[in-house]
């Protein structure tokens, strides 16, 4: 590819794999490596190492256009999809000629921001947003298109054309027993016939009680722990109902509480639960045939939750994973056999010393570890007396070195 001293590439005229130098961030700032088959980009901080594909500071400016000049083999515009991590929304200007099938941006914002999308191109657009407490105001694309919003939902706003699929992931607690969820407001976001909820299945559950603001609704899909589920029979319009790694589904009102439904998924729900929705699905079908899929599949009992999902080191690269699990195992062991506090701390010391030299165990890492310790005291002893948070949470600071 031609250095800053030549003219630039002409626009699609790009399409092999090979290393190129670009001007992203100013004259040949970036290499660029294409490879085969590989249709996404990372843009984003140093910090966050191989997970992004090209380093840029938070507050870079950049010039998206130089991407005009790459496509895919079949022609189509390269990359397909997008990832970023920083505070310019140019690419919203940039995607009003240059259509962008997915695009994820996790903002870093140093104020509050509007942010003007309404001319953009844009099929699929994610925004990941953190705990910074700087918010961002959207106007969204007149095109059809699909939203997905995650994290601190209260740092944002939108105006404008709805998507035709909205998507809710908010940040909530860890564990089950905290005080339900409770979505904030989203203004005309509320408009939306189609919306997805997404939640862990064993944390803080999300109450229900967020759909009164959503009248519209005729899809709805939920993933994890709600609560409140009764309140789903005031949507009566419901056409499409899916339900996934849900624990409890104990509230569910029955099927026939939705008499327009013509597409219904339960998918690792729990057992008592699925095996009602499996003989009501039959009841329906003798009264109504399905016009589209219906399935109650994957039936879990109680204790594939915790197996699954109970720890706090899904997310954790394997190697990691395997040794906290295995650490996790011996502590929980000890401690089924403890019968003074002294034995309890002398568990969990140890299980915490267990990471003082390993590698990576960063701020999320010693939050994970953190919430173990909690797990670790609430599970099984013989002392006669439960273990508080506070005293298991002394343990642990004394004896970490991360």
């Amino acid at each position: 590819m031609p250095n800053d001293s030549q003219a630039r590439p002409s626009t699609g005229s790009v399409r092999e794999v090979g290393r190129y130098s670009i001007d992203l961030t100013g004259p040949s700032s970036h290499s660029l490596v294409i490879q085969p088959g590989v249709g996404s980009l990372s843009i984003g901080p140093s910090q966050l190492g191989k997970k992004a594909d090209l380093h840029v500071a938070p507050d870079a400016h950049i010039d998206w256009t130089v991407f005009d000049a790459f496509t895919t083999p079949a022609g189509s515009p390269w990359p397909r999809f997008l990832h970023y991590t920083g505070s310019d929304s140019g690419f919203f200007d940039w995607a009003q000629k240059r259509p962008i099938e997915e695009m994820t941006w996790t903002p870093i914002l140093s104020a509050d921001t509007v942010a003007d999308a309404s001319q953009s191109n844009l099929h699929g657009l994610h925004i990941e947003l953190d705990q910074s407490g700087k918010s961002l105001s959207l106007k969204l694309p007149k095109r059809y298109f699909r939203l997905s919003v995650s994290g601190d939902l209260s740092r944002f706003s939108a105006t404008g054309d709805l998507p035709y699929s909205l998507t809710l992931a908010p940040s909530t607690g860890r564990r089950k027993n905290d005080t339900p969820f409770l979505l904030p407001d989203l203004g005309e976001l509320h408009q939306v016939t189609s919306l997805t909820l997404q939640n862990t299945p064993l944390g803080q559950p999300i109450s229900l009680e967020c759909l009164n603001r959503f009248p519209n609704l005729n899809s709805l899909s939920l993933w994890g722990n709600f609560c409140d589920l009764d309140l789903l029979a005031h949507h009566a319009q419901l056409m499409n109902l899916e339900l996934r790694f849900m624990p409890d589904l104990g509230d569910l009102p029955t099927l026939n509480a939705w008499p327009l439904l013509d597409r219904f998924i339960a998918y690792n729900v729990e057992e008592i639960a699925g095996k009602r929705l499996k003989q009501q699905m039959k009841t329906r079908a003798e009264n109504r045939p399905w016009t589209d899929h219906a399935s109650v599949s994957q039936l879990r009992k109680p204790e594939w939750w915790t197996t699954e999902f109970g720890r706090p080191f899904s997310s954790w690269p394997k190697r990691l994973a395997k040794l906290a699990n295995e650490a996790y195992n011996v502590a929980q062991a000890n401690l089924s056999e403890a019968r003074s506090f002294a034995e309890a701390e002398a568990a969990i010391t140890a299980f915490t010393v267990r990471f003082n030299n390993l590698k990576g165990i960063e701020t999320t890492e010693r939050e994970d570890l953190g919430e173990a310790v909690w797990q670790l005291s609430q599970s099984d002893h013989l002392i006669g007396q439960p273990i508080t948070e506070e005293m298991a949470q002394r343990w642990f600071d004394a004896a970490r070195d991360y």
